[in-house]
């Protein structure tokens, strides 16, 4: 028996990186699976790699008439859904002294407002015992140079679902982040620094890791699985660090 059979999922920046790796394994256990993006092509490429028992929906997660639309679509084709692994995010280099409100607005309209209603305009499709994930970072308690807006808006994340476990305990639904430490994705291009300067970060960061090297997103869901299925059904409320023990020395 798969883990996840039966169980309809969404994935929201499902077109790549940790998202796409996620809605592999969530189909892979015999769920079916929602995807999001912003840009359609990449969502048609990552259909195709993930090759069946899925359905892209272009959505901008800041934008609630998006959300709204994609809510839609899932009720009308399915009715319910059991797991949501609010996943889409942005990060930019920016230090103290150069942050742009454009920076801000747009790093706290996606990681912060988009996941929470993200959530919120899921909550009449979630059946009693659904499974809620968010994907914060190790960032939410490490500092990091140039990196404070994005962190403040990880550390938001993990305390959502600090707080939603009570707002949803009497419909029994657990919500857990997960916090990934040095994962490179196709996300790190936007971080503002060249191939080089993006190599020498990464490179610097795998010496600081316990396991002495960076993790890769089939790691990350492979963690995601098991905060979605029954394996973890006395698990909630927690910051599961998936990071070679990164943040832990």
């Amino acid at each position: 028996m798969k883990k996840l059979q039966g169980k309809i999922a969404l994935v929201t920046g499902g077109n790549s990186g940790i998202g796409l790796a996620t809605a592999k394994q969530f189909v892979a256990e015999g769920a079916y699976v929602y995807i999001t993006g912003r840009r359609q092509a990449e969502l048609d490429t990552a259909v195709e790699a993930i090759g069946k028992n899925v359905t892209a929906v272009q959505s901008d997660v800041s934008n609630l008439a998006d959300l709204d639309r994609l809510f839609a679509t899932i009720e009308q084709e399915q009715g319910h859904l059991n797991i949501i692994f609010a996943n889409a995010g942005v990060g930019e280099i920016a230090p103290l002294g150069a942050i742009a409100e454009e920076h801000f607005d747009k790093t706290f309209n996606t990681n912060v407002k988009g996941l929470l209603f993200t959530v919120q305009k899921a909550l009449p499709l979630l059946p009693e015992g659904a499974s809620i994930i968010l994907n914060a970072s190790i960032t939410s308690i490490k500092g990091t140079p140039a990196f404070s807006v994005y962190s403040a808006s990880k550390a938001a994340v993990r305390s959502f679902a600090r707080n939603w476990i009570l707002d949803l305990r009497e419909r029994k639904i657990r919500v857990n982040a997960i916090s990934p430490g040095v994962v490179p994705t196709p996300g790190y291009d936007h971080l503002g620094l060249n191939d080089q300067q993006l190599q020498e970060f990464v490179d610097s960061q795998a010496v600081t890791i316990p396991l002495g090297r960076v993790g890769t997103p089939d790691e990350i869901a492979k963690a995601v699985v098991f905060l979605a299925s029954d394996d973890s059904s006395f698990v909630n409320g927690i910051e599961l660090f998936v990071d070679g023990g990164m943040a832990q020395i």
